[in-house]
């Protein structure tokens, strides 16, 4: 009998635990039509905005990141190129950093709109309260991008085949795309593995 309690005890625990926790999806399948668009979101400049009031006239560049990833730092000459040739193919583009756990510390908003700064960004780069935006794209990595057409995800994954060193890179997968969706062309590489750090949820 206490032994049945005590497993019972454990089940309601578990189970309280478990609804707690933020449901991660599995990464956004090529084709599907983009999550939460309407969704608020904090930007460094101090004002709210959706990721439908970011999309351009042709889609929409999501890229998730942060202040601190080693792999982030590494590809942020890549990101501000990419941002400038989506904006140049009527793509806008905003960078969301879903790192909740270190939201106190090197990944707060304050820090957020310094690193900002420091790297000259010209585009939204936004807060992913509780990672709900992270989760509802199944997004784990930083750098981790999806990029969208007029009506649905064309792309998704790294932005080349070489995180560590551009010069290196053969494969400009994110590039392509993007010059693909500004010209009305069908992207050849639709999906690519993702590398960099795990994105830093509450309840890791």
């Amino acid at each position: 009998m206490k032994k049945s309690i005590q497993v019972i005890a454990a089940v309601v625990i578990f189970s309280v635990a478990s609804a707690f926790k933020p449901a991660v999806n599995p990464e956004l399948e090529i084709g599907k039509a983009m999550p939460n668009p309407a969704a608020k979101m904090m930007d460094i400049g101090g004002k709210e905005v959706s990721l439908t009031d970011v999309k351009g006239e042709n889609g929409l560049l999501v890229i998730f990141s942060c202040n601190t990833c080693p792999y982030v730092k590494l590809s942020e000459s890549r990101i501000k190129e990419s941002a400038a040739l989506a904006k140049k193919n009527k793509i806008g583009v905003i960078l969301v950093n879903s790192n909740e756990a270190q939201r106190s510390d090197d990944d707060s908003f304050d820090a957020m709109k310094k690193y900002a700064a420091s790297q000259g960004y010209d585009f939204n780069y936004v807060v992913d309260k509780n990672s709900q935006l992270a989760n509802a794209f199944g997004a784990t990595r930083t750098p981790h991008c999806f990029l969208f057409d007029k009506k649905a995800l064309v792309y998704r994954g790294a932005i080349d085949d070489n995180i560590k060193d551009a010069k290196d890179a053969k494969e400009h997968y994110l590039n392509d795309a993007l010059t693909a969706v500004g010209s009305g062309k069908q992207v050849k590489t639709n999906s690519s593995k993702s590398v960099g750090c795990s994105i830093k949820r509450l309840e890791e």
